[in-house]
């Protein structure tokens, strides 16, 4: 009766241990897909956002060239995404590109010769400038524009 019980108990654990992996690999699933959100920007001036996924769907706004875009849902050739503002709506998919740009999300910010407060500002650039991403070292983002390169830190811009 004694060994009965203790293979009851061992198969129990068991389970148990399965049943928890099997929890902790969704949750880990879980965090992955939240952190591996899709980024896509309007590849020219003038694309429209629509409140529906067709052209029959009412035009929310005109959307500059760059313009940094995450993408919520798929619906056939259609994307549903959303700004920095947290506004939503549709955009048909080969409108848009998987280069990286970024959007200046405060009043002003200092754009900087390296990834760091201690480098020179070489720089300004206001809310709403779209600047394209070049690279990234730690909090800081290299971004170039026609008239600038230089460095800004990530908590000015999005995404």
């Amino acid at each position: 009766m004694l060994n009965k019980e203790n293979r009851m108990e061992n198969r129990t654990l068991k389970q148990s241990v399965r049943v928890g992996g099997l929890i902790a690999l969704f949750i880990c699933a879980s965090t992955v897909s939240v952190m591996a959100a899709e980024f896509v920007s309007v590849i020219k001036n003038g694309v429209n956002l629509r409140s529906g996924p067709d052209t029959k769907y009412e035009i929310l706004f005109q959307l500059p060239a760059g313009y940094p875009l995450k993408v919520l849902a798929h619906k056939g050739n259609w994307l549903k995404v959303s700004d920095y503002e947290n506004d939503k709506g549709w955009i048909y998919s080969s409108l848009v590109s998987k280069k990286r740009y970024v959007i200046v999300k405060v009043k002003d910010g200092n754009i900087r010769s390296g990834p760091g407060t201690q480098y020179d500002k070489v720089g300004k650039v206001v809310r709403d400038v779209i600047l394209k991403q070049v690279d990234r070292k730690g909090d800081w983002i290299k971004v170039s524009d026609p008239r600038l390169t230089g460095w800004i830190y990530k908590t000015l811009v999005w995404p």
